[in-house]
């Protein structure tokens, strides 16, 4: 691809109007990925696991999370251009490679996605999850078959993450967690456990998690230096959802742990614990938000996975073909898949954890080398390269130090 060459300028310039709107859009389509059913499933596997000593993963997690958007939506946001886009600049066909990579990521995560919905489907409705996980397809289909995809997209996953905080805030507080042990812990563990932190980065900024939000922004029309402060903004803001969620689902379930409830590891902890906490409103309330979690998944993984497949030149009937093509194959691939959803879920997380290195050490090179051709000649913060590289030799030791709690969590 040649330098001289910004996808950006085929892009039409958006109304402050627009622009404010294709942001929420885009903040949301970022935070609703990772939003997943895997992390609803890491959440209360881990909160009965370490109990209270869960909230300084999550807090570390949040940590890495924004250091790790505020590089990449700037560094894509700036440049105007994808990141595969970016990559090929730099070296011609790792663009390819990094495409592949978080392609073929997206996949297993939406096969899991699919299967979250059915799950959803089966606590929210009764519905047969095979049968839920059809139901859930479909209507995502549906969001790319709209005239308006673009649109419909982030009205849907704005309106799906309002609804997934506010139930899940109702049984935090029905719950009556231990807060006050809640917050001590994130500043001084019981227990500090790396599979777990790097199963959490993986799911919220690993695989095409980290690019859904960056890359729906510049296909909206927002780009360009004089966009790095709502750039910015919205990075940080769509982590900070995120993190909200989890913390509140944390609470949900620590409240129903600490009371020392057994519960079992062969179908969902959290399920279960909502269960107890809120009775049959909170086992209702559970599958809405895990179908709610994973059709803004299976929107998402489609989406970003067929942005690594396309280029700016590529016609949005051709993309959204493709998309619905990607969440198709995920639903045939789930109605014939014989492993257990949760253990695919979690280890679905963890993997990309680890491929996370790979996309975010080349934009970081990008921010740190090739500013002058690749962005425009804007002059990148120091302190914001500082933390952005450190980050990256942080993931690299975590994921080394999770290859263990990987293996177990697959043969668990």
């Amino acid at each position: 691809m040649a330098e001289n060459f910004n996808p950006a300028d085929a892009r039409p310039q958006r109304s402050v109007k627009g622009r404010r709107s294709a942001l929420i859009g885009s903040l949301f389509l970022m935070a609703t990925s990772a939003i997943g059913p895997g992390f609803i499933t890491q959440t209360g596997q881990f909160t009965y696991q370490l109990g209270a000593a869960f909230a300084f993963a999550i807090l570390v997690s949040i940590i890495i999370d924004i250091a790790v958007q505020l590089n990449v939506w700037r560094v894509i946001g700036v440049s105007g251009r994808k990141a595969q886009e970016l990559a090929n600049a730099v070296l011609p066909g790792l663009g390819m490679f990094l495409a592949v990579l978080v392609a073929l990521g997206g996949f297993v995560f939406n096969v899991g996605n699919v299967a979250g919905g059915g799950l959803g489907m089966d606590s929210m409705l009764g519905l047969d999850p095979k049968l839920g996980g059809i139901l859930t397809a479909v209507l995502a289909i549906a969001v790319f078959v709209s005239r308006k995809a673009g649109m419909a997209l982030d009205r849907v996953v704005v309106v799906l993450g309002i609804i997934m905080i506010l139930a899940t805030a109702y049984v935090a507080v029905v719950s009556n967690p231990p807060v006050g042990e809640a917050m001590r812990n994130f500043v001084m563990p019981e227990t500090v456990d790396f599979a777990v932190i790097t199963t959490l980065v993986g799911g919220t900024v690993g695989g095409y998690i980290t690019y859904a939000g960056a890359h729906r922004m510049i296909d909206a029309g927002v780009s360009g230096v004089e966009s790095v402060t709502d750039i910015a903004r919205s990075s940080v803001t769509g982590i900070i959802i995120t993190g909200v969620m989890r913390f509140l689902l944390f609470l949900a379930i620590l409240g129903v742990v600490a009371t020392g409830v057994e519960l079992s590891t062969e179908s969902s902890i959290a399920g279960q614990a909502f269960g107890v906490a809120a009775g049959e409103i909170g086992t209702r309330l559970f599958g809405l938000i895990l179908w709610g979690a994973a059709i803004s998944s299976v929107i998402g993984a489609a989406y970003t996975s067929v942005s690594f497949l396309t280029t700016s030149r590529t016609s949005v009937g051709v993309k959204n073909g493709l998309t619905i093509g990607f969440i198709v194959v995920s639903t045939v691939v789930f109605m014939s898949l014989g492993k257990a959803p949760a253990t695919l879920l979690i280890v679905a997380g963890a993997v990309n954890g680890l491929i996370l290195p790979v996309g975010f050490g080349v934009l970081l090179f990008v921010a740190t080398f090739r500013a002058k051709t690749l962005l425009a000649g804007y002059k990148y913060p120091v302190w914001l390269l500082v933390v952005g590289w450190a980050s990256w030799l942080l993931t690299i030791y975590l994921g080394w130090n999770s290859l263990g709690g990987i293996a177990k969590l697959w043969q668990g």
